[in-house]
């Protein structure tokens, strides 16, 4: 398999670089573009250098150079993800004007009929982010916002970003090893011990630890 993964300047960046990782170690052939300002909002929201995240792309583009193979339709891909994908991103791609790689990239993905999954980053969300995407959904884009699943019970960040890489996999028929999928409501929960005071007296259940607490293992960003 062959994918298109673009990173764009929206917040997020976590999500694409681990979906670069997964997508290696699944033995999936990568083109990444990294947009200008998703280089910023890398070095702001991930350990990483540029490079080193390039490393984990099987081939890497540059975002203005519209003469790269993937902006061509007669180059084979199985589809593209913006990971994230900002709302300047996907107002481009739902007016067609091809601004850039990654617009053009994702053109391509629409006119050829291919997989196009944008992870779009924003809220709240305006009439105009809404029209846009319901436009693009008609064309046959995938909306997918990163938006954080509890039923699983997440224990931190890490557990967050690998769902949502999963889900992002699901739409190019991909399959992690460490999918955490749902498997329906449990037969019976156990209450929570109660909490006593320093006096002795039984108050309200315990509030479990917050599931976002940063993670130590470095992959996780």
């Amino acid at each position: 398999m062959k994918l298109v993964v673009a990173m764009t300047g929206a917040t997020g960046a976590p999500i694409g670089v681990r979906l670069l990782e997964a997508l290696g170690e699944l033995g999936v052939e990568t083109h990444l573009v990294v947009s200008r300002w998703a280089r910023t909002t890398l070095a702001q929201e991930t350990p990483y250098t540029l490079r080193e995240v390039e490393a984990l792309a099987s081939v890497c583009h540059s975002p203005d150079d519209q003469g790269a193979p993937i902006s061509s339709g007669s180059f084979r891909t199985d589809g593209m993800a913006v990971v994230p994908c900002s709302m300047k991103t996907l107002a481009s791609i739902r007016t067609g004007q091809g601004e850039g790689l990654i617009g053009r990239a994702a053109d391509v993905m629409l006119k050829e009929r291919r997989r196009l999954v944008l992870v779009a980053r924003e809220t709240p969300l305006s009439a105009v982010h809404l029209e846009n995407m319901l436009d693009l959904t008609r064309m046959g884009a995938v909306i997918m916002p990163p938006v954080p699943a509890f039923y699983n019970q997440p224990d931190g960040i890490a557990d967050i970003v690998e769902h949502l890489v999963v889900r992002v996999l699901d739409q190019f028929g991909l399959e992690l090893p460490t999918a955490r999928r749902w498997q329906g409501f449990k037969a019976a929960t156990a209450p929570r011990p109660a909490r006593r005071d320093r006096h002795g007296s039984t108050g309200e259940p315990r509030r479990p630890a917050s599931p976002v607490a940063r993670p130590e293992h470095p992959t996780a960003l």
